[in-house]
């Protein structure tokens, strides 16, 4: 299985994602591109660094983000890429995108969705006083944060926590949840059902 990474930061799930293919943790599986939308991104540098193929591509020389869309998808389409991994991608997809890879392409939320979508999902939590917070990997729809959950990691939100510890600790679980669905996929055990996805 071919997999295209989209980030725009340090890629940390990037990161984890590859460590699990170098240790054949994800079977049959290869990382073909990796795709910014920051020249500085330092994702992208690790990824030229291990000798990945890179492509950046500022979304600002497009005429909208459908235009943009469309060539980040002819870059995946001609590395083959079957699976599309959001991580830390810090761009709306357009609908265009969605449906040229429907039910392929998937990111990871640093909440329990469908609580806290969007930005500052940390904070929400803190300010709205859950006892539990957590990260959600879930496919890619055509609203954001909203599509089927494949699978979900939890934390206890402590007493003494700040927006940075709680962060912390969310993203910790983060590299293990994310690694783990792509295996789920890479190994055909998901089967979706509507809003539902059953791991088999």
């Amino acid at each position: 299985m071919k997999i295209g990474i989209l980030l725009s930061g340090r890629g940390s799930n990037f990161k984890a994602i590859k460590s699990a293919i170098d240790k054949g943790e994800i079977p049959d599986t290869e990382i073909a591109v990796v795709i910014s939308n920051k020249a500085d991104a330092a994702g992208l540098a690790y990824a030229a660094e291990c000798g990945l193929k890179t492509v950046y591509l500022n979304h600002k020389d497009f005429d909208g983000r459908e235009a943009y869309d469309r060539e980040i998808v002819k870059h995946l389409n001609d590395a083959g890429v079957q699976l599309v991994c959001l991580a830390g991608f810090m761009r709306i997809i357009s609908p265009y995108f969605v449906e040229q890879f429907r039910n392929r392409i998937i990111n990871i939320h640093p909440s329990l969705l469908p609580a806290f979508p969007g930005l500052d999902a940390q904070k929400q939590a803190l300010e709205y006083g859950v006892r539990f917070a957590g990260c959600t990997v879930h496919f890619v729809d055509e609203k954001m944060d909203n599509g089927a959950i494949i699978l979900q990691k939890c934390v206890p939100v402590l007493e003494d926590d700040t927006e940075e510890s709680l962060s912390a600790r969310i993203l910790e679980q983060e590299h293990k949840a994310y690694p783990e669905a792509v295996r789920l996929i890479a190994e055909g055990r998901l089967k979706t059902e509507g809003r539902k996805v059953k791991i088999i």
